[in-house]
């Protein structure tokens, strides 16, 4: 429980005093990971998932080809392996065409993505007990994705210490205009027919945010501290500097044409990452092509000034 200093300790009270309305049903959980050219990061979830104090329903793993999964890996029951063309968005498009609706809440784990032990049994208590609520993204306690990264056995450790807190109020933190792709669930019936936008291609930088965007006619997208992980950020089987450098302007910029992002977040998106690849580019972190981020954001920002919103372009750079 959180210690009365806390400066979150209001919102553990706070939800423990709320009037919650709970769905008595249960909800069935179904878990996707898409993934590319890291099998060992397939056998590492598959050791979270057991670890889990509830197991998913289901555990989809949605790849490119078979050797993208360990040799000796065996799919159980509940547990399935598909194959499909390349790119986040068409990977997590193939899981949802094969899901359906049999499961009343998916998620969506990056595979470097480390889940406390509680996740998806809070998962279910917190969709069971907020119906308004059609997606949601938990506490990344600790984010490689800016630094060098998080090594397996460090990230359990943060979790352990984390989890020694038992600070996991379940209530809404605050409302999202997007959630955290590594780390989000949604409620099926809200998603429907709705799917990832493929015009994304491979990495997809920011398809968590239009996806979230596309269903907030149909229920709140907020955040919440009722599950908690946290994101590796391992580094090989990423997207190389000059294509993520492209999508940094583009993407934003085609978003905010679909009307699925603000013109203020797009922009200040935009000129956060121009300058910090432009600044950093004269002493690049050794696990960042700033130099390549930096061309791309200027091939990306000619396109965007001939009105050239072609995120996928970046198959071919």
């Amino acid at each position: 429980m959180a210690s009365a200093g806390d400066p979150l300790a209001h919102i553990w009270e706070h939800a423990m005093s709320m009037d919650l309305m709970v769905d008595e049903r249960p909800l069935s959980v179904a878990v996707v990971i898409a993934s590319l050219g890291r099998p060992e990061l397939i056998t590492q979830m598959c050791t979270l998932m057991e670890r889990q104090t509830r197991q998913p329903d289901f555990l989809l793993f949605s790849v490119v080809n078979e050797s993208d999964t360990p040799d000796d890996f065996a799919p159980g029951q509940n547990c399935k392996v598909i194959t499909g063309p390349k790119g986040l968005t068409k990977q997590r498009n193939n899981a949802l065409n094969t899901l359906g609706d049999a499961y009343d809440v998916i998620v969506f784990y990056d595979d470097d993505f480390v889940p406390g032990k509680g996740s998806l049994a809070a998962i279910e208590q917190f969709f069971r007990t907020h119906p308004d609520v059609v997606g949601a993204t938990g506490n990344v306690v600790a984010d490689g994705i800016n630094t060098a990264g998080i090594s397996y056995d460090e990230a359990l450790d943060i979790l352990e210490k984390f989890e020694a807190k038992d600070f996991t109020p379940n209530c809404v933190v605050a409302p999202l205009g997007g959630l955290y792709g590594c780390n989000m669930a949604y409620r099926s019936s809200a998603i429907g027919d709705t799917r990832f936008d493929e015009r994304l291609p491979l990495y997809a930088w920011q398809e968590d945010i239009d996806f979230a965007a596309s269903l907030q006619d149909r229920g709140r997208v907020v955040r919440t501290f009722a599950f908690a992980g946290v994101h590796q950020g391992v580094k090989y089987g990423r997207t190389p500097g000059v294509r993520l450098g492209y999508s940094q302007i583009i993407n934003p910029a085609y978003l905010v044409d679909k009307g699925t992002m603000t013109l203020r977040f797009a922009t200040r998106l935009m000129v956060r990452n121009f300058v910090a690849n432009h600044l950093k580019s004269m002493s690049p972190e050794p696990w960042v092509d700033r130099v390549g981020r930096a061309k791309g954001n200027w091939i990306g920002l000619f396109d965007l000034l001939r009105g050239r919103l072609t995120p996928e372009r970046i198959e071919r750079l």
